[in-house]
C-alpha cells in the first residue's frame, strides 16, 4: 500500500475524520414542502456521500431561521421537527463510517428568491408569491434583488442567538461538526464585506467593527456545542473587485476566530457582488487558502475544480491545505474517494459490505 496524505486521518478536537476528502455543502433545493424538514432526498444524497468514503460529510446551507432561508426549498435548524428529521441521517453518515457537520446559514439580502432549478422564475419572490423582506448589515441591495432593511442592535443580537440556538438543535441531532457560512455574499459575509457594510455603529467602518458580528456568532456557537466538537467557518476569502473583501482581510479574521473558538476555515471565494471577473480553472481557489493557512497560522480547507484524485493528493501532501472538499465532482461520483483510494494504491477498509464484490482490484 502506498503512503498517501489524503488518506491520512485528521482530528479535530474530539472528531476523527478517516480521511482528508470531504464533502462541500451543496444547495439541494429540495424541501418541497417549505418547512425547513429533511427528507428521503437528504438520507439518500447524503447517505450516498458517506457510502461513497468521504471523511467528512457538511450538510448544505441549513437557515437558523425562517427568513434566512435562501429559498422557500431550503432545510432550516430552528425548530423541533428539523431537529429530529435530522438525527437519522446523521445517524445513517454515522453508520457508514463518515462525520457529519452542517452548515449554518442566514442569507441576508439574499434570502427570499427562487429556488435555483425547478421553475422559470429567478430573484427576489415577492410576498405575494410568499417570499418575505429581508435584512443586511446596511440597506444595500444585492444587484437585482429587492432592497433589504439594515439590521438594528436588536436585530444583530437576534442573528447571534439564531446561531446560537441552530448550533445547539445540531448537537441535539449529533453532529460532529458545525460550519458557519460567512462566504458566498449571505450575511455574515455582508458584514465583513465594505462593499455591503456601509455601518457607521460599531459594526461598520474598521475591519474589527466588520468582524465584530462574526466573532460574536463564533464565541455564541462554541458555547452552544461544547469543547469535543469542532467548529468551521467558511469564508469567502475575496470579493475579486477593488474596494472589496480580501485575502489579507480574511485571514486577520480567521485569526481572530480562531482565538475567539473555531478551529478551522474553509475557503472559498467570491458571491458577494457581481460583474467581477474569476480566474476559474483547476484549483483555483487553492492559492487562497494556501495564504489564509500561512498568513493566519490556522488549518483550511480547498475547494473549487478540483477533480482528480492525483490533483488533490498534491495539494493536501504538499501542505498547501490540510484537506480538500469536493462538490460537483462528488456530484458526478458519490464514490470518488473510494475511486481515489484505488488509483492512489492507498488500502481503505471502508468499503461497504454490499459493494465489495465490485471493489478495486477485483476481491
Amino acid at each position: 500500500m502506498a503512503v498517501t496524505a489524503l488518506f491520512e486521518p485528521f482530528t479535530v478536537r474530539d472528531v476523527t475524520l478517516r480521511n482528508r476528502i470531504w464533502a462541500a455543502p451543496m444547495c439541494q433545493y429540495a424541501v418541497r414542502e417549505k418547512d425547513g424538514v429533511p427528507r428521503d432526498w437528504h438520507l439518500v444524497h447524503l447517505g450516498a456521500l458517506a457510502a461513497g468514503g468521504a471523511g467528512l460529510i457538511l450538510v448544505e446551507a441549513t437557515a437558523i431561521s425562517p427568513e434566512g432561508r435562501i429559498s422557500h426549498a431550503d432545510t432550516g435548524l430552528w425548530n423541533a421537527e428539523q431537529t429530529a428529521a435530522w438525527a437519522p441521517i446523521v445517524a445513517f453518515l454515522h453508520a457508514q463510517g463518515a462525520k457529519a457537520g452542517i452548515q449554518l446559514s442566514h442569507a441576508g439580502r439574499k434570502a427570499s428568491v427562487w429556488p435555483a432549478w425547478g421553475g422559470d422564475r429567478h430573484g427576489t419572490m415577492a410576498t405575494d408569491d410568499g417570499g418575505w423582506p429581508t435584512v443586511s448589515a446596511s440597506a444595500v441591495p444585492f444587484p437585482g434583488y429587492a432592497p433589504p432593511v439594515a439590521l438594528d442592535a436588536a436585530g444583530i443580537q437576534g442573528i447571534v442567538d439564531g446561531f446560537a440556538s441552530a448550533a445547539l438543535r445540531a448537537v441535539e441531532a449529533g453532529f460532529d461538526v458545525v460550519e458557519l457560512h460567512a462566504a458566498h455574499g449571505y450575511l455574515l459575509h455582508q458584514f465583513l464585506s465594505p462593499l455591503s457594510n456601509r455601518r457607521t455603529d460599531g459594526f461598520g467602518g474598521g475591519l474589527p467593527n466588520r468582524a465584530r458580528l462574526l466573532l460574536q456568532v463564533v464565541a455564541a456557537v462554541r458555547a452552544a456545542i461544547g469543547e469535543e466538537r469542532a467548529l468551521f467557518v467558511r469564508f469567502s476569502a475575496t470579493d475579486y473587485t477593488p474596494g472589496g473583501w480580501t485575502e489579507d482581510e480574511t485571514a486577520e479574521v480567521a485569526g481572530w476566530a480562531a482565538a475567539a473558538g473555531a478551529d478551522f476555515f474553509d475557503i472559498s471565494s467570491g458571491g458577494n457582488v457581481t460583474g467581477v471577473r474569476i480566474p476559474l480553472g483547476p484549483g483555483y481557489q487553492v492559492p487562497l487558502a494556501e495564504h489564509v493557512k500561512t498568513a493566519a497560522d490556522v488549518r483550511v480547507s480547498a475547494v473549487g475544480l478540483i477533480t482528480t484524485a492525483h490533483q488533490a493528493e498534491q495539494i493536501v501532501a504538499s501542505g498547501r491545505a490540510d484537506a480538500v472538499l469536493l462538490g460537483r465532482e462528488l456530484l458526478r461520483d458519490p464514490h470518488f474517494p473510494l475511486r481515489a483510494a484505488h488509483e492512489l494504491g492507498a488500502g481503505v477498509d471502508y468499503w461497504p459490505p454490499q459493494y465489495l464484490r465490485a471493489r478495486w482490484p477485483a476481491a
